[in-house]
């Protein structure tokens, strides 16, 4: 299992060490994360330069709305408006996130597992991208207070007992470092 040690003297660091099994899982799910919200490549030179997307529109896909939500709940044009001005951005912030994971991740290879170390802005963007694997994977599972406790009960035949073993690891790994940060 993950084990987290966080040491904030001098500087804030994070080591983690993971099993080989657990190293394969985070590579694969920052691989994905990192695909998933990559941002649209077609587009004209400027525009992606100085980060508009003036064809920025709210995602129908509910795991990627949980990871660009609208910024205005009431307001759906306000939310258009903003979306073209900080979307293109924060999806390169969540792809350079989970791309920082990987490259993190590849020294350790899968068949011995190991620790990494993290420091600085790299302990921010590890965060993020368990956040973002989480709401992603929680947005999958349609994940909510209700409902919490029934999905941690699945039976292992259910396809969904996997995704949500996977769900409630990440949260243990999230919980862990932000712990170790406050205490």
């Amino acid at each position: 299992m993950a084990r987290v040690v966080v040491d904030t003297q001098p500087q804030r660091r994070v080591e983690v060490s993971l099993e080989p099994v657990e190293v394969g899982l985070l590579a694969s799910i920052a691989a994905q994360i990192a695909a998933f919200v990559a941002p649209d490549e077609d587009v004209d030179p400027l525009v992606a330069l100085v980060g508009l997307d003036p064809q920025a529109v709210a995602p129908e896909d509910p795991a990627l709305k949980r990871l660009l939500p609208d910024a205005y709940a009431d307001d759906a044009e306000a939310s258009d408006r903003f979306r073209r001005f900080t979307e293109r951005d924060l999806r390169e912030r969540k792809r350079a996130a989970a791309a920082m994971v990987s490259d993190a991740l590849a020294p350790l290879g899968t068949q011995a597992g190991g620790t990494i170390e993290l420091s600085g802005p790299e302990v921010d963007q590890w965060l993020g991208f368990l956040n973002d694997a989480r709401l992603t994977i929680g947005a999958r599972l349609d994940v909510t207070e209700e409902n919490h406790e029934a999905l941690a009960a699945l039976p292992d035949d259910d396809p969904r007992a996997g995704m949500y073993a996977v769900y409630d690891w990440l949260t243990y790994v999230q919980d862990a470092t932000v712990t170790g940060l406050i205490d």
